[in-house]
């Protein structure tokens, strides 16, 4: 009889250990997204204490927004880019920094030091970099098309951003499938190479099956990364020239606090939720059915 209220009690203490948390996440987390989902379905500029309740026809006028269909094909555009050289380049410095190697530990640190940076500050930086730094070298070397800034020009301003992105979003997903590779079986590569199995077989039938859960983490990371990036772009760009860098958070950050309205900007970033959610239990399910 003891033992089970002694069982009782520990789970009440578990329980009130785990509440502080639970009451923070409700707060900060659930509550505000029920609350955006309200306002979703109102015309609220934001300050305003009289509101209307309009519905489904912020959804209905997104949908026929070219500004928000522009910049969702360039959120799609970005996010694609950005999957396909985070992800290469992590899973080349991963396999690199695995092996072995003089001062891998030192390299493993270079490698991973620009992420403990601000988004912010590193898009500042860089911002300089591609306005005065780079143009110079440019210059000197009269190489003409280096010595113009990159984020000046409409076409290729979302590559500058981009570059930055690459540059300091390798080192997450690196981590991540470093500690992935690290959890493969030695043996089962001695065995390969006893069956004279070549580098590409050892990858193929060994590595790649056996990463395919971290490399499913890190590919989901990548993409929210992407979908919502905002911080590099309003820190060098704040969306321009023109419109040629307006992400979709860029546009919903507009609409939500620069333009006034609130409930257009709530309806917006519950649409890119839902593309996000699609788009991610899709590549979660594909990847699962390949490493079965």
């Amino acid at each position: 009889m003891m033992e089970i209220k002694k069982g009782i009690n520990s789970k009440y203490v578990y329980f009130l250990f785990t509440l502080p948390a639970l009451i923070l996440y409700s707060v900060f987390y659930v509550w505000p997204v029920f609350t955006g989902l309200y306002y979703s379905f109102t015309d609220w500029n934001g300050l305003s204490k009289k509101y209307n309740i309009i519905g489904f026809k912020n959804y209905i006028n997104i949908l026929k927004d070219d500004r928000f269909r522009n910049s969702i094909s360039l959120t799609f555009f970005y996010t694609i880019l950005l999957v396909v050289f985070v992800m290469a380049i992590a899973l080349a410095l991963a396999l690199l920094l695995n092996s072995k190697i003089k001062h891998r530990n030192l390299y493993r640190a270079i490698y991973f030091f620009p992420a403990i940076l601000s988004l912010v500050t590193v898009g500042l930086i860089w911002n300089q970099i591609f306005y005065s730094v780079i143009p110079s070298i440019g210059k000197s070397l009269n190489i003409s098309w280096l010595s113009h800034n990159i984020l000046g020009n409409a076409k290729t301003a979302i590559f500058g951003v981009l570059i930055v992105n690459v540059w300091q979003g390798i080192a997450i997903p690196m981590v991540i499938i470093l500690a992935g590779l690290q959890s493969v079986p030695t043996d089962l590569y001695e065995a390969a190479l006893l069956d004279g199995a070549s580098a590409w077989d050892k990858f193929k039938n060994i590595t790649f099956p056996h990463i395919v859960p971290v490399l499913n983490v890190a590919l989901v990371i990548t993409m929210k990364a992407g979908f919502t990036v905002f911080d590099y772009i309003q820190a060098m760009t704040g969306g321009g020239p023109g419109y040629a860098t307006e992400s979709i958070g860029i546009l919903i950050y507009k609409h939500g606090m620069t333009e006034m309205k609130f409930g257009y900007g709530a309806a917006e970033s519950f649409i890119l939720f839902l593309i996000i959610a699609l788009i991610s239990f899709i590549q979660m399910k594909y990847l699962d059915k390949k490493g079965a």
